[in-house]
């Protein structure tokens, strides 16, 4: 299963691969939601994106709308990770597309539970 981690920071990204790859995902990174989009756009084998909110250029709040707007990307599993905590941003954003939300600073167990409740966690 293919994971896309979209994060301007790179000891985020980092992070978030260390947890993936051991989960037993195959992961790519973008830096920011144009960089994530183009991926996108370019391959079809992506199953979930981890986003941030607050990137520059294209933010993760833009990078849903987008990608909700686009009908082959439907089914693509999408969940915020951002230290956005406040009702109103996390709503807004389950409102745009997101399937799940996760505030950081997290831990590991809490990011694989989210997946988990996804019902994507790989074999």
């Amino acid at each position: 299963m293919a994971v896309l981690i979209v994060d301007d920071s790179k000891a985020m990204r980092s992070l978030l691969r260390h947890i993936l790859k051991g989960a037993g995902f195959e992961v790519f990174e973008a830096c920011d939601g144009q960089e994530a989009l183009d991926y996108l756009q370019r391959t079809h084998e992506i199953n979930l994106v981890l986003v941030d909110w607050d990137m520059p250029g294209m933010d993760g709040y833009a990078f849903l709308q987008a990608v909700r707007a686009i009908p082959v990307y439907h089914q693509l599993r999408l969940m915020m990770v951002t230290a956005e905590s406040e009702i109103e941003q996390i709503s807004r954003a389950l409102a745009a597309g997101a399937d799940e939300y996760v505030m950081k600073p997290f831990t590991r167990d809490a990011v694989l539970e989210k997946l988990n409740l996804l019902g994507i966690l790989p074999d």
